[in-house]
């Protein structure tokens, strides 16, 4: 394969040139209800080259590695005739390197028959249950080998081991019907999708319960959150406000994002860190071939940096972060996340919660959508706070607001930091799901409005 590229690259007549190569196979199997909808393995392999001459960016995407040289042509013929406008890279070190996910089990490893005959437990416990009407349980694995390789002299090649299952249930009784979720995936092997019998049992119980929780009242109310949903508003609301081309393309939000602008108490601070082996957002190099690295975007509630690709960091004057991703090599790479997450402060969640005498506490996410600096976010379930204490459970919690307003209104920062991945992932420019890591400790936050009745 080193020598198909090399041979490709020799031949190349632009500016700038990347080869980025993928050999996958995987597996997927999923369950809805006490059917098996789908079970099968599969492998794959395909490549794209970009091209950059003077300014204009060409970019083919194949399956036939054999006329990889052909398809180095195309593209670098592709960039003559765009539309020119001023584009540089900004300067990254040429690496030559191999590297590995560190797993216990592969999941290769395992028979395609015991991956089913998990699956089928786990969906056999959730449907234990009268009140649980129907269930999805899915479970996937990949082992994908990535090789780039660019004009400059960089050779990477990476292989990443990918495997998780999600859970859910829907429970029902008359016209009520609620759902919980859970899901775990990234990059630690086999062994994270095992002995998960009591996430099952939970999963059921929150859906049931649901059923005859109250649903909120409407309000404004101090909320502590805990690490799932305070990771979801990270990302979402925070983390996509960071990344450097839609800053960039965005003058309003250009005028708001200035470093060096206070945004949170001096205990807030947020990052996104791409070297965190293990986590779905883990890669020791983004697909331009940049290191990964932990980038500060809020430290000590002050905004710090953003993410990077090369070309927007030569636009801002910045330095590359190693935040260009694309999902596979059909793709062209853009700025996105790794792993993002608010750092843990002191606060244990039983002295948040003895000082917070009226609010609620919320609990994992349903998700929500975001516009600019404004935000809503369902919570899956959560509960009222009384005189310091966790009372009845209740349903049917949105919190919206300004993400800003937000960011200052947190009070109280856990020492308790939890990180999810999952079979989701990001979206992004038509790119998903890519896979990321988000989370954080429980936080408090004061004045926030609370969808209900």
């Amino acid at each position: 394969m080193e020598k198909l590229i090399k041979n490709a690259l020799k031949n190349a007549k632009a500016d700038y040139v990347e080869i980025r190569i993928q050999e996958g196979r995987g597996t997927g199997i999923a369950y809805v209800g006490k059917e098996l909808e789908s079970i099968g393995e599969s492998t794959a392999i395909g490549g794209s080259v970009r091209a950059l001459t003077k300014g204009g960016w060409g970019f083919v995407a194949f399956n036939d590695i054999e006329n990889l040289s052909r398809y180095v042509k195309i593209a670098c013929e592709q960039s003559l005739l765009v539309e020119k406008e001023d584009v540089a890279l900004a300067e990254t070190e040429v690496i030559r390197d191999r590297t590995k996910t560190r797993v216990e089990i592969d999941p290769a490893d395992i028979p395609l028959t015991e991956k089913h005959d998990l699956c089928q437990k786990y969906n056999n416990i959730i449907l234990s249950s009268d009140k649980i009407q129907t269930t999805n349980v899915r479970y996937i694995d990949s082992h994908s080998t990535f090789y780039f390789a660019n004009l400059e002299g960089s050779f990477i090649i990476s292989e990443n081991i990918f495997c998780g299952i999600s859970f859910m249930a829907i429970a029902k009784d008359g016209m009520n019907v609620q759902q919980a979720y859970s899901s775990v995936g990234d990059l630690r092997g086999y062994s994270n999708v095992v002995n998960l019998e009591k996430s099952c049992e939970e999963v059921t119980r929150r859906a049931v319960d649901l059923l005859t929780a109250r649903p909120a009242e409407g309000g404004k109310y101090t909320i502590i959150v805990d690490p799932k949903l305070c990771g979801v508003f990270t990302h979402e609301a925070f983390g996509h406000l960071s990344e450097a081309d839609f800053i960039y393309e965005n003058e309003k939000l250009r005028e708001i994002m200035k470093i060096g602008k206070r945004f949170g108490s001096d205990a807030l601070t947020i990052v996104d860190d791409g070297t965190r082996e293990g986590e779905a957002g883990y890669s020791k190099y983004d697909s331009e071939g940049t290191r990964s690295q932990k980038t500060y975007l809020i430290q000590d509630g002050i905004l710090n940096s953003r993410l990077h690709s090369r070309e927007t960091a030569a636009k801002m004057n910045e330095s590359p972060t190693g935040n260009s991703r694309a999902i596979s090599y059909a793709y062209e790479p853009i700025v996105r996340m790794t792993n993002t997450y608010i750092e843990p402060r002191d606060w244990t969640f039983e002295d948040m919660l003895s000082s917070t005498d009226n609010g609620i506490y919320a609990i994992g996410s349903l998700g929500g959508q975001t516009n600019t600096e404004m935000f809503t976010f369902s919570a899956e379930e959560a509960y009222q706070i009384k005189g310091g204490k966790l009372c009845e459970k209740i349903r049917d919690v949105v919190l919206t607001g300004n993400v800003f307003e937000t960011l200052l209104n947190i009070d109280a920062i856990g020492n308790d930091l939890v990180l999810h991945g999952g079979l989701g992932g990001c979206g992004k420019g038509g790119q998903s799901p890519l896979r990321v890591s988000d989370g954080g400790p429980h936080i408090r936050i004061r004045n926030v409005t609370i969808g209900g009745r």
